[in-house]
């Protein structure tokens, strides 16, 4: 079941999924962009099945039924919520040494996280995250705006957000942002200490293979990639049984 939970005056939605072995070893799923809790749908549920892990997903503040935000993002968003939100969430559900997944900025978060905190991460499963930001990475943002104003993007939006406006326009407005095209979070790569996996579509429509190569460069011989064949930006749905296999298995060899 869905519950709340307070950080820094900021009401968030969260739903914790039990071990059905009794585990507190616990999985985190950091959401994208435009994701929520509901946005992952049934997938965080079928991989706490396959690992006997237990899960905690939320929503970011704008997302979901969490709190909207109260004007526009920064270009450290992404840095404030990996250093700052994400750990207070942590301590307040007493969670030690979670493994974090996360897509796209949940992704770029996870990696801030772990790099950019002392606190202990035992892993990170990173898809189709962002370290930089390239022209394609733009030229699919700005093709959403355009699906957002033109289709009904928004309403099928509507289905996972109490906020859509809110949601969509925190995401879009601030990566569309001149100040935007320098955010780079290199800097953390060779300051993680556990074990990557870098998962990417290689028909992703907002990132390049460099994005997968710059993380298992810069954080060294503990990353791994895994570029997928016919898959674009969210492996975890379109191609479910090759990513779900690479959880697996990442989780099993530090379980």
């Amino acid at each position: 079941m869905t519950a709340f939970v307070t950080i820094d005056a900021t009401r968030l939605e969260y739903q914790l999924i039990e071990s059905s072995q009794g585990r507190s070893d616990t999985l985190v799923f950091l959401h994208e962009g435009l994701g929520s809790v509901a946005g992952w749908r049934d997938y965080p549920a079928k991989i706490a099945a396959a690992t006997g892990w237990r899960i905690l997903v939320y929503s970011r503040r704008g997302y979901g039924q969490s709190d909207p935000i109260s004007g526009p993002r920064r270009v450290d968003f992404m840095h404030d919520e990996g250093r700052g939100v994400l750990p207070a969430m942590l301590d307040r559900l007493g969670i030690e040494r979670p493994i974090l997944i996360g897509h796209s900025d949940g992704g770029s978060i996870a990696l801030i996280h772990a790099g950019g905190t002392d606190r202990p991460v035992r892993g990170v499963i990173t898809l189709a995250a962002h370290v930089f930001v390239e022209d394609l990475t733009i030229a699919g943002i700005v093709d959403a705006k355009k699906a957002f104003e033109t289709t009904d993007l928004g309403q099928r939006l509507g289905r996972v957000h109490k906020d859509v406006a809110s949601a969509f326009r925190g995401w879009n407005e601030i990566w569309l942002h001149p100040d935007f095209r320098a955010w780079n979070i290199e800097e953390f790569l060779p300051k993680i200490r556990c074990p990557v996996l870098a998962i990417q579509g290689v028909d992703d429509q907002y990132g390049t293979p460099a994005q997968v190569d710059t993380i298992v460069r810069g954080v060294g011989a503990k990353a791994r990639g895994l570029m997928i064949e016919n898959c674009r930006h969210a492996p975890h749905r379109e191609a479910e049984t090759v990513t779900t296999g690479a959880i697996i298995d990442f989780v099993a060899s530090l379980g």
